[in-house]
């Protein structure tokens, strides 16, 4: 058997064994804050727009949240982004192949992408409110009748 050969089969059971260990502590991300005058409307725009460019599926909207569901070839997460004008929380609803797991501690442990695409949507929705907050601010007031 060629060296190359040999040490590729003998990496492999390596490679495995990490991969099966890519899980992290799981913390649901800090609030989002929102800026000042934006409307109910204007949060759920972003929060729906930031899903959306993120490639999560809104599943069911209610006037003061969203569940959404991120599916990939063999798992799938879901989370709930609950919202108002003052605040955006996310939270970890459930999932299925992310090696979710309760530890004997109670900690909580997800696979390593999870939090990563966390970060990725909270840095999202942030970035868009302060977007459509800018274009609030620029819009011109209308002159009074008369």
């Amino acid at each position: 058997m060629p060296r190359s050969r040999l040490l590729s089969l003998l990496l492999l059971p390596l490679l495995l064994l990490t991969m099966a260990f890519r899980q992290v502590p799981l913390a649901d991300p800090p609030p989002i804050d929102v800026p000042a005058g934006l409307t109910a409307v204007q949060v759920s725009k972003a929060v729906k727009g930031a899903l959306m460019g993120r490639g999560w599926a809104v599943t069911s909207e209610q006037a003061d949240g969203i569940d959404s569901t991120l599916t990939g070839n063999d798992y799938t997460a879901n989370i709930h982004v609950a919202f108002d004008t003052r605040q955006i929380k996310i939270t970890y609803v459930g999932s299925t192949n992310l090696k979710y797991e309760v530890k004997k501690n109670g900690q909580r442990m997800i696979h390593t992408n999870y939090m990563g695409w966390m970060r990725y949507l909270s840095g999202d929705i942030g970035r868009d409110l302060e977007l459509i907050s800018a274009g609030a601010d620029s819009m011109p007031t209308a002159a009074p009748a008369g």
